[in-house]
């Protein structure tokens, strides 16, 4: 594909970090307007409406997958074949979710709430499985041609649902309605901007062998998918047997544990040149080691103002402070295992020719970490049902410390399983000197903001504290870490660079 431009690695990481980080302030924005507005049960409800559209979405990966691969590899064809198939898998999912939905809301939901208000929003929610899966093909393909755009989409998507939903749940008091109109017609705006930015991928030619290979393919994508959402049963099972307060509970601590995955983000252009046979070893270690730069740091802080981040979103939320703590160390190690899967699937080329074997297939690196949500599974759903119907449990805070501490004990064993049966065919490159500076100025750090910094109750003041903090992190690791000096140089490169060429390329139109 001629179109392709060579990926940067760093550049297109900090622009979707830096996007996301801005999204985490209208993503607050957005979870302050239904828990200020809701009650914890009204808010576990409102989360339980996406427990129910996740099995709705539960191939919408299967091509984009493929697609990321084949785009790639400069693949003629790829993005509007995978466009088309793409959609047609939607509509149907969308079709076969009215009528379940239904039946679900009136023989599990219903009788747990107690009512049938919330109906007709559960049933809107089927638009959102459409969008669902149109965002993740476009995506897919833009991650192999131009990554930092998937950043742009973001940003775009949450400044319209943030608008959308101000409008419609503070001034027309539409609490419900407001905010699922605002998910939906946010996410419907963000596909318009990726089909402008894919149009002149659609000129090219239709290629229906590269469906029938992608099908094939599919067969392990379906049993990866399925693994994934059996995992995903968790969030029901607490929802059932925990009750809507205690669902609630996990999602507001979620709502922080968020900026700690966004960390990834920072290697979003590190799995497609892979693919590609353009990335070092040396440039896998510097992105894990980027990555852990900041992770490390947000994490702490998530820990220190556990308390002041939940009292925010609503007084009531403050004493699920040990869910967000634990949920933090879980999402450390989430981040770490998928950063280690993406680079065995980077590393895997059996379907470099654009011809999908499944006898390979099935053979390759890629089946095995496909596997590995099965052994999770198998492993934390009967652990989850005991904790929640068998040990004693005194509130609903306590219930969800009981799920994620299981969460983490899973996923902290297959993931060190997978590094021991793999590290020889597929090496991490650990700087375990620089890992250890983090961990220090993120020590040092915390201390003084739990120890010098006063405590904060207050939207304004809790940001500001939190922002300090980062700031101290910042001033500590350049002072003790070369490497993080370079890496700020490098930054301060590339920076100038998007500058230059954008400023080329502007001169260039005016001509």
């Amino acid at each position: 594909m001629s179109k392709k431009k060579e990926i940067r690695l760093q550049y297109s990481g900090f622009v979707i970090f830096t996007i996301q980080v801005f999204s985490l302030i209208t993503g607050l924005i957005f979870t302050l307007l239904l828990t200020r507005e809701m009650s914890p049960k009204q808010f576990g409800v409102w989360t339980n409406i996406f427990d129910y559209t996740a099995y709705f979405v539960l191939f919408s990966g299967l091509l984009p997958f493929w697609a990321t691969r084949f785009v790639a590899r400069n693949k003629e064809g790829t993005v509007k074949t995978s466009v088309l198939a793409q959609l047609t898998m939607a509509l149907v999912s969308m079709g076969l979710y009215f009528p379940v939905i239904f039946v679900v809301y009136n023989y599990v939901v219903e009788p747990k709430i107690g009512t049938e208000a919330y109906l007709p929003i559960f049933l809107i929610a089927g638009l959102y499985v459409l969008t669902y899966y149109m965002i993740n093909v476009f995506e897919s393909n833009l991650q192999s041609s131009k990554p930092q755009a998937v950043g742009w989409g973001l940003l775009i998507e949450e400044i319209v649902k943030v608008s959308v939903a101000l409008v419609l749940i503070l001034g027309f008091k539409q609490l419900f309605l407001g905010a699922i109109l605002a998910l939906v017609l946010s996410c419907f705006v963000q596909i318009g901007y990726y089909v402008w930015l894919l149009k002149d991928y659609f000129k090219e030619k239709l290629d229906w062998g590269y469906l029938k290979e992608w099908l094939k393919g599919s067969t392990a994508m379906a049993y990866n998918a399925i693994g994934g959402q059996l995992m995903a049963f968790v969030f029901i099972m607490l929802f059932v047997f925990g009750g809507a307060e205690t669902r609630a509970y996990y999602q507001a601590a979620f709502t922080f544990t968020t900026i700690i995955g966004y960390a990834g983000s920072l290697a979003y252009a590190l799995y497609p040149k892979l693919l590609s046979n353009s990335c070092s070893d040396e440039q896998v270690g510097l992105s894990f080691r980027t990555v852990l730069m900041l992770a490390i740091p947000f994490a702490t802080i998530t820990i220190v103002m556990s308390t002041a981040f939940l009292t925010i979103l609503n007084v009531n939320y403050a004493v699920a402070w040990p869910v967000l703590i634990i949920l933090t160390i879980d999402t450390l190690v989430t981040l770490m295992y998928s950063f280690y899967t993406s680079c065995i699937m980077g590393k895997e080329a059996f379907d470099a020719e654009g011809k999908i074997s499944i006898r390979k297939l099935f053979r390759s690196k890629i089946f095995k970490v496909f596997t590995i949500p099965y052994i999770q599974a198998a492993i934390a759903l009967p652990l989850v049902y005991f904790a929640l119907t068998r040990l004693p449990v005194a509130g609903s805070v306590q219930a969800v410390v009981y799920v994620v501490a299981i969460l983490i004990g899973v996923h902290l064993s297959t993931f060190l399983g997978l590094y021991a049966f793999m590290h020889r065919e597929v090496c991490l490159p650990v700087a375990w000197k620089s890992i250890f500076k983090y961990v220090l100025a993120s020590f040092i750090m915390g201390s003084i903001m739990f120890f010098v910094l006063p405590p904060t109750t207050t939207l304004l003041p809790t940001t500001a504290k939190a922002i300090a903090g980062f700031a101290i992190y910042v001033g500590l690791l350049l002072a003790i870490d070369a490497q993080a000096r370079k890496l700020i140089r490098l930054i301060g490169e590339e920076i100038k660079g998007s500058l230059g060429l954008l400023k080329s390329e502007n001169d260039n139109s005016l001509k």
